[in-house]
């Protein structure tokens, strides 16, 4: 059976050096596209999806993070707070799962954005996750048709939606477009302390329970100031 996340994760600590100039006074996802900062549009996703609560973890200029998102309601934003330690995209995960549950949850970078297809992307990844078959499934983005991303891709994707790693110097047409569905589970064993998200994506991808959907739209990836430009270039053509 399908199923509802009703609680996410949003990536938010990270020091955002690519941002650079902008994140030199302001963290990356209070940077604004199209008048508004990247990561309310992330939590206005996460709401529509029907999500009523999403761990914000925070280290680098939190307290501006912690303002901003007090008085927000949908959904409500819970703070996981990394300023006493380094613990990177996993270990950050590790950190908020008392605060996630036991049941599938949304995991979203702030970073991300895209223009939606005829159905939202989000809706479309609870309606296609399989918890008996799947621990993750992954947002997957064509390389060819995404903003901002120039990159070899990162996993090429069989017609069930099993996904395949990109080998060194291989050239694959999908790339993770920073947003999933995953099963707390996963963490099982996990390391302590600082690591890489991509662990737990590899260890499921080793039991066959990574599994990809395609985005439909276009996807941004909005990493460097140029790439802010870009984005809202094409969310005025979107809305044209």
């Amino acid at each position: 059976m399908p199923v509802k996340p009703h609680k996410a994760m949003v990536l938010a600590a990270g020091l955002g050096l690519r941002m650079r100039p902008l994140t030199d006074t302001m963290p990356k996802p209070l940077v604004r596209v199209a008048g508004r900062p990247l990561l309310d549009h992330v939590l206005d996703r996460l709401g529509d999806a029907g999500v009523t609560e999403a761990v914000v973890n925070v280290r680098y200029l939190a307290d501006q993070i912690i303002e901003h998102t007090a008085t927000r309601t949908t959904p409500r934003v819970i703070i996981s707070d990394e300023r006493d330690q380094v613990l990177g995209t996993g270990g950050g995960v590790v950190k908020a799962l008392p605060l996630l549950g036991h049941e599938p949850f949304f995991h979203v970078n702030s970073d991300t954005m895209w223009i939606e297809g005829v159905r939202h992307n989000l809706s479309r990844l609870a309606d296609t996750f399989d918890p008996e078959r799947m621990d993750i499934m992954l947002l997957m983005a064509p390389t060819a048709t995404s903003i901002g991303y120039s990159g070899l891709g990162d996993y090429a994707m069989l017609a069930d939606g099993t996904l395949r790693k990109r080998r060194e110097h291989q050239v694959v047409p999908f790339v993770y477009a920073g947003a999933a569905i995953i099963s707390p589970a996963i963490f099982d064993g996990a390391p302590k302390g600082e690591f890489s998200l991509t662990r737990m994506f590899d260890k499921a991808n080793e039991q066959e329970r990574l599994f990809g959907l395609r985005l439909e739209g276009v996807w941004m990836h909005v990493g460097t100031p140029d790439a802010v430009i870009a984005a809202e270039e094409a969310l005025l053509e979107s809305a044209a």
